[in-house]
C-alpha cells in the first residue's frame, strides 16, 4: 500500500469511532446528562491533542513564532466561519434552536481537522500519524454520541441522522488527503505552522460550540471530572502508544 492509502486507512479509525458513537446513541435512551458527558470527555481529549502532541511539535519549528501566529489564525478563522454560519443557521431555523445543526458543523469541522492532522503528521513522522489517529478515536466516539444525539433532540428523523453520521467520514477523509499531498514536499515550517493553525481552530470548536452545547444539555458537578478524564486518557495514548 502506497503512503497515501496508508493515510486515507489512518483517517478511516476516526471516522469510525464517531459512526459508532452515533449508532451507539441510537440504542442508548436519549439524556441531557449522557450528552454532557459526552461533550466534556471529547473536550478533554481535544485539549489534550492540543496541549500534548500539536502544539509541542509545532514549537519545534524555527522561528517558533510562526506557528503561534498560526495557532492564533486558526482560532480567528474559525470563529468567523462560526460568526457567518450562526447567521445562516439564525435565518433559515424556524421555530427551534439552531445549536444542533451548529454542533453538527462543529463535528465536521472537527472530523476535517483530524484528516488534516493524520495527514500532516504522516508527513513529519508516519508514527505521529498513528498516534492522531488512535487519539483521536475516542474523542470521535464521545463526539459521534453527542451529535447524533442533539439531532435526534431537535426531531431530526432515524434515516436522516444516520446517513448524517455515515458522512462524517468524507470530511476526514478529505482532510487527511489534503494534508498529506498538499504538504509532502514542503518547508517544515509550513508543515508545523499548518499543525499549530488547525489546533487553533480545534479549540475554538470546543470552547464555541461543544462546552456551551454540554452545558444547554445538563450540568452536573462531574463536569470537570469527564473533561479531566478525557484528557488522562489521550495522556495514556501517547505515553503507552507513542
Amino acid at each position: 500500500m502506497n503512503e497515501l492509502g496508508t493515510v486515507l486507512l489512518l483517517a478511516l479509525v476516526p471516522a469510525a469511532a464517531n459512526l459508532a458513537g452515533g449508532v451507539l446513541s441510537e440504542v442508548l435512551p436519549s439524556s441531557g446528562r449522557l450528552l454532557s458527558a459526552a461533550l466534556h470527555l471529547a473536550t478533554g481529549i481535544v485539549i489534550a491533542v492540543i496541549g500534548l502532541e500539536l502544539m509541542p511539535r509545532a514549537l519545534e519549528a524555527d522561528p517558533a513564532w510562526a506557528p503561534l501566529l498560526a495557532f492564533i489564525a486558526g482560532a480567528g478563522l474559525f470563529l468567523g466561519v462560526d460568526r457567518f454560519a450562526g447567521h445562516l443557521q439564525a435565518r433559515s431555523a424556524s421555530g427551534g434552536s439552531a445549536a444542533p445543526y451548529a454542533i453538527y458543523s462543529g463535528t465536521a469541522l472537527d472530523l476535517f481537522s483530524d484528516g488534516i492532522l493524520i495527514g500532516t503528521g504522516t508527513v513529519i513522522d508516519p508514527t505521529l500519524g498513528l498516534l492522531l489517529a488512535l487519539g483521536q478515536a475516542p474523542a470521535d466516539l464521545p463526539e459521534g454520541f453527542a451529535t447524533t444525539a442533539a439531532l435526534r433532540r431537535a426531531r431530526v428523523s432515524r434515516r436522516g441522522r444516520l446517513i448524517s453520521a455515515a458522512a462524517f467520514a468524507l470530511p476526514v477523509l478529505t482532510g487527511a488527503a489534503l494534508g498529506y499531498l498538499a504538504l509532502r514536499d514542503a518547508p517544515d515550517l509550513l508543515t508545523l505552522s499548518v499543525l499549530a493553525f488547525t489546533g487553533g481552530a480545534l479549540l475554538s470548536v470546543v470552547i464555541e460550540e461543544m462546552i456551551p452545547e454540554a452545558h444547554e444539555a445538563a450540568e452536573s458537578r462531574w463536569d470537570s471530572f469527564y473533561l479531566v478524564t478525557g484528557f488522562a486518557l489521550f495522556a495514556a495514548v501517547t505515553t503507552y502508544l507513542g
